[in-house]
């Protein structure tokens, strides 16, 4: 009787023991395949999302720091710069940064130089009507230009200072009755405005007249206009993003830096430029011949109006 028991008492001890080992085991299997799925979930590389820049290149062309088989800069104009990214000449000087959502302008010395320059650029310029350079605005008309743009990269000279670079301008332009009224070849005039990125702050550049009283004919002559003494905004911009806008109208133009600095030009000056047309420009106007220099210059934003 008591063998009878003691074989009962061991046969449910070991039947509930394999109860628990077999429900130990299956937690621990539970157990090691939530661990295993866990990995495989950590292992999965979360997808980097597009970003495109927020800019219509419709009424732009791009000068390129590169010569054509005429020994010329090359230039992409709408509708064909809309499909810059596939355009394999284009690719190492304007392209884009899919991951900020910018378009980089890379320029550098080399031996193509639009007229009148000893630099380079990637450089755009406003197109009114898309494809024609010969319509324009005037400051009695009115424009406006805005910008979100950084440095992205730029090289040092032999003083250890960084090469700076043009990123806006406004730019003068002869009508074809004014270039023949003073016998010139092309319709270039002066640039009234040159922004620069120098040494990680924003400088700006106008130009003054020598003499005040010019007449008509004298003031559409290059020599008749000088630099003037340029002016540094405050805020140090550096490798950062920041926001420019250009606003100008008849004898006025006004910069504004990150919606909180302005330089304010008006008077005599601004108020005879009005005899010229105008377009703008935005990108990397290199200034440097120094070799191996470079820089990259991104466009987050670009919207122009008049």
């Amino acid at each position: 009787m008591n063998f009878k028991r003691t074989s009962l008492t061991f046969f449910i001890a070991l039947f509930l023991s394999a109860g628990a080992f077999s429900q130990t085991q299956e937690t621990s299997v539970q157990e090691t395949t939530v661990k295993v799925e866990k990995k495989k979930k950590k292992k999965k590389k979360k997808k980097k999302k597009v970003k495109l820049p927020d800019i219509d290149l419709s009424h732009w062309k791009v000068t390129l720091p590169v010569a054509g088989d005429n020994g010329k800069p090359i230039e992409i104009g709408p509708p064909e710069i809309d499909n810059f990214a596939s355009i394999e000449v284009a690719k190492p000087y304007m392209y884009i940064d899919s991951t900020k959502g910018a378009i980089i302008f890379h320029s550098m010395p080399t031996n193509s130089k639009t007229r009148n320059t000893k630099y380079t650029r990637s450089e755009l310029r406003e197109q009114m009507v898309p494809g024609e350079n010969n319509i324009n605005w005037t400051f009695k008309q009115g424009g406006y230009m805005k910008g979100k743009l950084a440095m992205e990269e730029t090289t040092r000279d032999s003083n250890g200072k960084y090469h700076r670079t043009i990123i806006m301008q406004i730019h003068g332009r002869l009508t074809n009755e004014q270039r023949d009224l003073i016998g010139e070849d092309d319709n270039n005039a002066p640039p009234i405005l040159k922004i620069y990125w120098d040494q990680g702050k924003v400088r700006v550049k106008t130009k003054v007249l020598k003499n005040p009283n010019a007449t008509y004919e004298e003031l559409l002559h290059e020599d008749a206009w000088d630099d003037d003494k340029g002016f540094n905004f405050e805020q140090e911009v550096g490798f950062r993003k920041f926001t420019l806008e250009v606003k100008v109208s008849e004898g006025k133009m006004v910069i504004i830096l990150n919606g909180s600095e302005f330089k304010v030009y008006k008077g005599i000056h601004m108020e005879k430029w009005g005899v010229f047309e105008n377009y703008f420009k935005a990108g990397n106007y290199f200034q440097s011949r120094d070799k191996g220099a470079y820089s990259k210059i991104k466009y987050y934003e670009l919207e122009v109006s008049h």
